[in-house]
């Protein structure tokens, strides 16, 4: 199935909350979201259309079930890799955060279909509801976080994980509890990121298992010491050097599920401060290639042109779209895929 066909027929069936898709409008919006998507601000190309893409071709699920029922089926499609002690890495959000991950999809999804799984989280590196263990674990308690085991993998201290390849971190700091894991299930809300543009996958490994100040400073400081003096084109290559160093950790043994729901151009850090969601809902993605899963849910948020309008000017602000040429250059999966539409089969 072609991106065209995905985005044009599920548009008009409803993918955009029912926002009314078609004919000549839906053509317009795609080439006027083509163009704002070709080039950032230092010239480089990183959202070229489909077509003009090259590598294998990899598959990326898709379903507009933006329900329990809906994760389930999609995660069935891809969890087959996972295998042992499965850490199941999202954001569980500071308190009161409104969009998060609806907590009785989560906990019906690992009740359901994924077995000897625990919830994964790190403390952060700026302050808030979740800098602390004590106040992560409160945290967790308000947010309804309460029917599996939550493991905040940094309470006890970090380790070291090389990264083979690496643009500028040779290895990345995580919580030492990352290790006792055999599988990682990465459960992404995919939406904007205050630094990074956007937060999706690759957001969610990256920092999201770097330990609270080793590791996150890492990331956001790098050898300057400054806590946030790393912005743009260099962040995002941190990140995906951390995400390699992960990801080659389990061999294999991930898989990436992306929800596209409620995206506010702000993370889920920013709990009850998040700008309201003004996005229009899409769907959820899966595969067992991060770059795919990450580029199909840009382009995405892309075709919907200026309904998505908040949310790319986000991205392109941000530098956002060198995450995802800066994961193929360290060969973090294929920028071409293949649709499998749930809804279809």
């Amino acid at each position: 199935m072609k991106r065209r066909d995905l985005i044009g027929g599920t548009m008009a069936a409803g993918v955009a909350a029912g926002l009314p898709w078609g004919g000549v409008h839906a053509e317009d919006a795609r080439s006027k979201s083509q163009r704002a998507a070709a080039k950032v601000e230092d010239g480089c190309v990183v959202n070229v259309p489909l077509d003009k893409r090259a590598g294998t071709e990899s598959v990326v699920y898709f379903t507009r079930d933006l329900s329990a029922a809906g994760l389930r089926r999609i995660v069935a499609k891809v969890c087959g890799v996972l295998e042992g002690k499965v850490a199941v890495k999202l954001h569980t959000g500071e308190k009161g955060g409104p969009n998060i991950l609806p907590r009785e999809w989560v906990k019906e999804l690992l009740a359901q279909d994924v077995e000897n799984a625990t919830i994964v989280e790190t403390n952060t590196y700026y302050a808030g509801d979740r800098d602390t263990t004590a106040k992560h674990l409160d945290t967790l308690k308000v947010n309804g976080w309460t029917f599996c085991p939550v493991d905040i993998m940094d309470a006890e201290g970090t380790a070291m994980i090389p990264v083979k390849g690496a643009k500028r971190i040779s290895e990345i700091s995580v919580g030492k509890n990352l290790l006792k894991y055999d599988s990682l299930l990465v459960l992404t809300h995919f939406k904007g990121h205050t630094m990074g543009g956007f937060g999706g996958s690759n957001k969610n490994i990256s920092i999201g298992c770097a330990d609270a100040h080793t590791g996150k400073k890492q990331l956001h400081a790098g050898a300057s010491g400054q806590q946030w003096g790393i912005t743009g084109r260099e962040f995002m290559e941190n990140m995906v050097d951390a995400t390699k160093g992960i990801t080659d950790h389990f061999k294999g043994h991930v898989c990436y599920v992306n929800v596209l729901r409620r995206m506010s151009v702000d993370c889920d850090c920013a709990g009850r401060q998040a700008e309201k969601p003004r996005v229009p809902d899409i769907g959820i993605f899966a595969s067992l290639d991060l770059l795919a899963v990450e580029q199909a849910s840009v382009d995405a948020v892309y075709e919907l042109g200026e309904a998505s309008a908040p949310l790319r000017e986000r991205i392109e602000s941000r530098h956002g779209l060198r995450q995802l040429s800066a994961m193929r250059e360290i060969g973090l999966g294929s920028e071409k895929y293949r649709i499998v539409d749930l809804d279809k089969a």
